[in-house]
């Protein structure tokens, strides 16, 4: 009888292969390259803003650009830590993160809702639409970089995984959209910069799931 088992197990076995452990490090190093080449491909499509080219940035873009930055990171930081699975000691880090990601954007809707209380009409630009094609556009770098790490690992909550890909990869491109848009108000900011994160959030929440899941 042991030597049926011995034979068996040896065939559950054979085709095993040692795997390279995840690493947090490496996964951010891969997130921090795919935001580099993100922003590296805006600046060289488009150009740089007039202000950092004069070496004068202005302060609402130092703070916007900086809130993003940070978003990304940490975001991104979470998602990659969710493909190792765990057991015991909760990881609720990602709840900070996505209220993180409201801030700009309910801060617009705020001024915009006073402006109206004012009898003011509230301006919002149109072309704000093209910082949000683009910044997803290159959000969608990170995204894929981000997917393929998940799917190296085991998520034992695809759908906080994809949100928090989505979220990050949506502030990775806004931090590269940053670098050429050249308006600073909060409302521009909040609606289309903020928005682009949360739009990314929801479709990540929404698509990657079903190819994390094991």
């Amino acid at each position: 009888m042991s030597k049926i088992s011995d034979r068996m197990i040896e065939h559950l076995v054979d085709d095993l292969r040692p795997v390279r452990p995840l690493q947090q490090r490496t996964g951010m190093a891969q997130l921090a390259l795919s935001l580099t080449l993100g922003a590296a491909v805006v600046a060289i499509g488009f150009g740089m803003r007039a202000d950092i080219m004069a070496g004068q940035p202005d302060p609402m873009f130092l703070t916007a650009i900086g809130l993003f930055l940070v978003l990304a990171f940490a975001s991104g930081w979470s998602a990659i830590d969710m493909a190792r699975p765990y057991v015991g000691s909760q990881r609720d880090g990602w709840i900070w993160t996505a209220l993180m990601a409201a801030v700009l954007p309910v801060a617009a809707l705020a001024l915009m809702a006073l402006d109206l209380a004012k009898g003011h009409a509230a301006h919002v630009d149109s072309w704000g639409i093209d910082c949000l094609s683009i910044g997803g556009g290159m959000g969608l770098l990170t995204l894929g970089v981000l997917t393929l790490w998940l799917r190296r690992g085991a998520p034992t909550s695809p759908a906080k995984a994809g949100m928090l890909a989505g979220v990050a990869s949506g502030a990775a491109g806004i931090v590269a959209v940053s670098l050429c848009c050249p308006a600073n108000g909060l409302i521009h900011i909040g609606l289309w910069h903020g928005g682009t994160v949360i739009l990314m959030g929801l479709l990540g929440r929404l698509i990657l799931p079903r190819f994390l899941a094991w």
